[in-house]
């Protein structure tokens, strides 16, 4: 009886972005559905005007009188009651335990699902597990016991049910939860500095939203049908008119009037029918439109190191004011069966205001995560071992995560590698641009003219029109644009920027990076800048780290580290991105041995 229904994928960015009413209305069956539904809402409505009788007052000559009795189209039922009256004020009681079982499943459902699913851990196994055992319970028993101990009362009984029901929308929203929360957007979401609560509440429930209520249109008929067949045997109140209680009276004179029992069988039919083709007609539409792919986050990078580094607690630097980063002896690991696998080991960097720091590597070189580390974002597992972080004076890896998550957005700002999978789909790009704003306590009316602003600033030719715009209807170069003019709108002091500029083509690559250097003369900032291209160090970074096996094995600035690069290890890749390209002047091509390697 409370089986788990299949559930529905994550709402596609189109789906999330017309309204669910439109979708309705596009889609036969679902319109179809809403029209048969929304009858039955109204016949509950406004019963007391409809019914030409009441209910529950019996007449001696309307005993299991046959349809077409005068004044009575349906004829009586066994207790000379209008069959017709009846089955019109059965509808109230009977949707309105319909809805107050799934009320209350989606309430309990809605809520541990998106907890659960966002934060895992021990709330996610708990709540799993309670879920598991209510799956488990015989249903019927269940209810059963309910009358027994509270007596026939349909509202006790449905709310028992909805509890019952409950499970079936918490493993819902929990694997839509699971699937959304890995979404870039979510990320970035995370740096603009919004607390936890704030992006269940409106990144991920806008999105699960879909799924929810196609789960609770079939839930809803399930409710009627379980709630008729209780009446049905006799376990209802016997003075309230329901669909279930007509149909048990009727099978006691089946044979005397054996059309009683039409009526509301086809009022419950009709019904579940609506429920069921709006369900899958809202189905249809949400899968109908192309879906959006989940993309894990990928690993990010590290800050460069300068010519006076301490391997000591930072104090002394990390406290002046033109220091506005310095990373001592980070170490960063996941926790694996066979022991800790460390990804980042003994990387010390220092970043001062107004320096662009460029940190190269290969791919898993641990770039990006020295990055994450700085921006809270290591993925489920990963955790600085060792070392600390000190931002404007400040150890992070002290600070618990609300203090942490105070620093983004504002102090520590954050440009990623793919703009249009950080942007949400399912709000406008200006909605987007004033919510770091809002959270820290700007009035609507100044964040949107300063986003207005920010989007002429960072050199969009109509703000406006791309304020009001969706993703969908920009470019990447565009998006890019607006990600960095959402990151600027908080004035950090320092901007980390991963790999700004892979997505894009060769022409725009050059005016984003135009317009990221532009923008850290003009603002003072601090930016570390995590890239594999040598050229973009070249033009953008006045120095640059270089990281192999999750060290930093070469800092220096960046003349000097062109022009007489110092480890093996740097010279390999200066030589092979040179080409056949005249060398700088002073450059001598390293000759590495075979097997010759970065030592820490």
């Amino acid at each position: 009886m409370t089986e788990t229904i299949a559930s529905a994928p994550v709402a596609p960015a189109a789906a999330v972005r017309t309204s669910l009413l439109k979708l309705i209305v596009r889609d036969p069956l679902a319109l179809t559905g809403l029209l048969m539904l929304t009858v039955m809402v109204l016949v509950a409505l406004f019963a007391d005007v409809l019914a030409p009788w009441s209910p529950t007052e019996p007449e001696l000559s309307l005993v299991n009188a046959p349809p077409g009795t005068p004044d009575h189209p349906l004829g009586g039922d066994g207790a000379g009651r209008d069959i017709l009256s009846r089955l019109i004020f059965g509808s109230r009681l009977t949707l309105l335990a319909a809805a107050l079982a799934v009320g209350v499943s989606v309430l309990i459902g809605v809520p541990s699902g998106l907890l659960a699913g966002y934060h895992g851990g021990r709330l996610d196994a708990v709540a799993s597990w309670v879920s598991d055992v209510l799956l488990s319970v015989p249903g019927k028993v269940v209810l059963l016991a309910v009358i027994a101990a509270f007596g026939p009362s349909v509202l006790i009984t449905m709310t028992a049910f909805g509890v019952l029901l409950a499970p079936n929308i918490f493993r819902l929203v929990r694997s839509q939860t699971i699937a959304v929360k890995n979404e870039l957007y979510i990320a970035a979401a995370q740096v603009s500095g919004l607390s936890d609560s704030r992006i269940i509440a409106r990144h991920v429930l806008y999105v699960v939203r879909a799924p929810v209520i196609i789960q609770a249109a079939t839930l809803a008929g399930i409710a009627i049908i379980v709630q008729s067949g209780l009446e049905f045997l006799g376990l209802g109140d016997a003075t309230q008119a329901t669909w279930g209680s007509m149909i048990g009276n009727a099978f006691g004179v089946l044979y005397l009037a054996p059309t009683a029992m039409i009526w509301p069988g086809l009022a419950i039919g009709f019904t579940v029918a609506s429920l069921v083709l709006l369900g899958n007609g809202l189905r249809d539409a949400v899968q109908g439109k192309s879906g959006r792919t989940t993309r894990r986050r990928k690993t990010g990078p590290p800050l460069p190191k300068s010519a006076s580094t301490s391997a000591g607690h930072p104090r002394g630097e990390g406290s002046s004011e033109d220091v506005v980063l310095a990373v001592d002896g980070l170490q960063v690991g996941y926790p694996r069966s066979e022991g800790t696998a460390v990804v980042v080991e003994d990387v010390s960097l220092r970043l001062r205001r107004g320096e662009v720091l460029g940190l190269v590597g290969e791919s898993g070189s641990g770039k990006t995560q020295t990055a994450f580390a700085i921006l809270d974002l290591l993925p489920r597992g990963g955790e600085v071992l060792a070392g600390s972080i000190w931002v404007r004076g400040v150890d992070v890896t002290r600070l618990g995560t609300r203090e942490r998550r105070r620093l983004l957005g504002g102090t520590i700002a954050y440009v990623p590698q793919e703009p249009m999978s950080n942007l949400d789909p399912a709000f406008r790009i200006g909605s987007q641009l004033i919510e770091p704003m809002r959270v820290r306590g700007t009035s609507r009316r100044e964040a949107t003219s300063r986003a207005l602003e920010l989007l002429a600033e960072v050199g969009i030719a109509d703000p406006q029109r791309t304020f009001s715009a969706y993703p969908h209807e920009i470019s990447g170069g565009m998006a890019q644009r607006v990600l960095i003019a959402r990151a600027i709108s908080c004035d950090p002091a320092l901007l980390i920027a991963d790999e700004p500029t892979t997505a894009l083509d060769v022409t725009v690559q050059a005016e984003v990076l135009s317009l990221l250097r532009r923008l850290q003369e003009q603002r003072d900032m601090a930016v570390l800048l995590v890239t594999h291209n040598l050229g973009v160090v070249a033009d953008v970074c006045d120095s640059v780290a270089v990281m192999q096996h999750g060290r930093v094995v070469e800092s220096a600035p960046v003349a000097e580290l062109f022009s007489a690069p110092a480890h093996p290890y740097t010279r390999m890749l200066l030589d092979s991105t040179l080409d056949d390209a005249r060398a700088r002047p002073g450059y001598r091509a390293p000759s590495i041995a075979p097997g010759q390697g970065a030592s820490a």
